[in-house]
């Protein structure tokens, strides 16, 4: 196989993450905050409200795969609890304030951030001789900032991110998206993730040679679907590529 491209899946196999989006504090704060908006809300408003327009928003969806767009379900949000609340907001403080309290939402909840070891490392030694991208289930609000807090915000071209489209892997559209813009055809690129369906079964559709890092997140198992090579450590991810090469 001629490797020109490695495509990454990123939380739960570049990115060690987790995320508590039980913490009351997210709720609280945004009620706080919202008050200086002229917005009169609660804690359990947030929460049930934040949870309601995500649930009517991916019932409208009609995709296979539905994404969410947490930005929209915070422009929601604000809109009908102003008009609730007769709160007039300045049009450049609502163009703003969306994508702010998707951002206060995801910093609040996140309890971990980091790589897994070996991650730097690897893909230092694989950057000057593939072209890297990543593909991820997941919102630019928080996976663009997330990569640059851990040191990858320069890793990758493209990065595709499923929170843009209004679908998630395994819709083989992501795929021929991220394969399209690395200008690459299916079987020169390997595909490396963590989750045995979204990821792996998703890439095999897609004509693409797959890495299973075993971290432990996402789904381990799936029935008749097998990658093309496994990983238990980030590190042996050298050993996968010179395998495909050699193929």
């Amino acid at each position: 196989m001629n490797v020109r491209g490695i495509l990454f899946d990123l939380n739960g196999t570049l990115i060690d993450i987790n995320t508590d989006e039980g913490n009351e504090q997210i709720y609280r704060s945004i009620s706080h905050l919202l008050k200086y908006y002229g917005i009169r809300t609660s804690r359990n408003d947030v929460r049930e409200g934040y949870y309601q327009i995500l649930k009517d928003q991916r019932r409208r969806n009609g995709e296979t795969f539905p994404e969410f767009d947490a930005v929209a379900v915070w422009r929601e949000f604000v809109a009908t609890r102003a008009a609730r609340s007769g709160a007039s907001i300045p049009k450049n403080k609502l163009a703003v304030l969306p994508h702010f309290l998707a951002e206060l939402y995801r910093g609040i909840s996140l309890n971990r951030l980091e790589l897994y070891a070996d991650v730097r490392e690897v893909l230092d030694e694989l950057r000057p001789r593939y072209r890297l991208a990543a593909l991820s289930d997941a919102q630019s609000a928080w996976a663009v900032p997330e990569m640059r807090m851990v040191g990858l915000g320069d890793y990758f071209f493209p990065v595709v991110v499923s929170g843009d489209f209004g679908y998630r892997k395994p819709d083989q559209r992501l795929f021929a998206t991220a394969l399209r813009r690395m200008h690459l055809p299916a079987d020169e690129v390997v595909f490396v993730g963590n989750d045995m369906y979204r990821d792996i079964h998703g890439a095999r559709q897609a004509g693409l040679r797959t890495v299973f890092f075993a971290t432990g997140q996402g789904q381990q198992a799936m029935e008749g679907v097998e990658a093309h090579y496994n990983i238990y450590r980030f590190a042996e991810l050298r050993n996968a590529i010179r395998f495909f090469e050699q193929e």
